[in-house]
């Protein structure tokens, strides 16, 4: 089976490197860009294809140069892991079995942007690892892999990242055979039960006092690194918090206002809430507040 596999961040170099390794088919050609500044995942598949001797085409937003190089080769299908941009139907129907795309979300659930941010932010209890038919829109098409990641109460962005991509490349020797021998199964998306997450801004960021300390805590874990960071104004800076914990309240505390500052022991800083208390365990403070104070 002959594939071309396109794709430009660390996970497709993963994935590409799977592929080479752990299964039967052939990579007979591999598209990727160059670096972007706007890209803090990038990582190039050059050398991989240089040791393995796969021809590459840097892609520069020129559809018809892709669709005319893509021919050349003659794909039984085309894997498309880590690539931002949508491809033209032109391209989508060159492969014979389709192009491969992969949503790192339970489709048809949660389709759309910053899945596991979202994941984490709304406190979901489970994700998947979803790779599924590229059509003219984005992660409707029928699912070929699916597996189910629990995600525990420790989980940041961190580590369910580590979780899925994890689960993600285990997945693909298995649909690979399944490809080469046409045993593999398309299941229809129930589209009645789609949702679609929008883009994220700045604003989603911004820590309030009055959510309650589960909320904030789950934010927090949403956007720790690699992400940018949950936020906050504290003397007209902006200050990134990393890591937090909920603590359990005391009957003391139910009367008192969200934002008040209830203690600063070391590093940490006790912050009462919408509802319960919020430690913040790591953060961006030039200067601790000041017990009694308000953020």
């Amino acid at each position: 089976m002959r594939i071309i596999f396109i794709g430009c961040v660390a996970f497709s170099y993963k994935a590409l490197q799977c592929i080479l390794r752990d299964t039967e088919a052939e990579v007979v050609g591999v598209v990727t860009k160059k670096q972007s500044p706007f890209n803090a995942d990038f990582q190039s598949l050059e050398p991989l294809c240089s040791e393995y001797q796969i021809p590459v085409l840097l892609y520069e937003k020129n559809n018809l140069q892709l669709k005319d190089w893509i021919k050349e080769f003659n794909p039984d299908v085309i894997y498309c892991l880590g690539w931002s941009h949508l491809l033209d139907q032109d391209v989508l129907d060159i492969p014979e079995k389709g192009i491969i795309g992969f949503h790192p979300a339970a489709l048809p659930q949660n389709r759309g942007r910053h899945p596991i941010i979202w994941a984490l932010a709304l406190g979901l209890r489970k994700t998947a690892s979803t790779y599924f038919l590229m059509t003219n829109e984005a992660d409707t098409g029928d699912i070929i892999s699916q597996e189910e990641i629990e995600i525990s109460d420790h989980d940041d962005a961190g580590t369910l990242y580590r979780k899925i991509e994890e689960k993600a490349l285990l997945q693909i020797p298995s649909f690979t055979e399944q490809l080469i021998q046409n045993t593999y199964k398309k299941v229809p998306q129930k589209h009645d039960q789609s949702n679609s997450w929008r883009k994220r801004n700045k604003q989603d960021g911004q820590i309030d006092w009055r959510m309650s300390a589960k909320s904030i805590y789950n934010l927090i874990r949403a956007l720790t690194k690699p992400y940018v960071g949950a936020h906050f104004v504290y003397q007209e800076k902006e200050v990134k918090v990393w890591k937090s914990r909920v603590v359990n309240p005391d009957d003391t505390s139910e009367n008192i206002e969200p934002g008040k500052i209830l203690k600063v022991t070391n590093n940490t800083v006790y912050i009462k809430c919408g509802e319960g208390i919020i430690s913040l365990l790591e953060h961006d403070l030039d200067e601790l507040p000041t017990e009694g104070g308000y953020l």
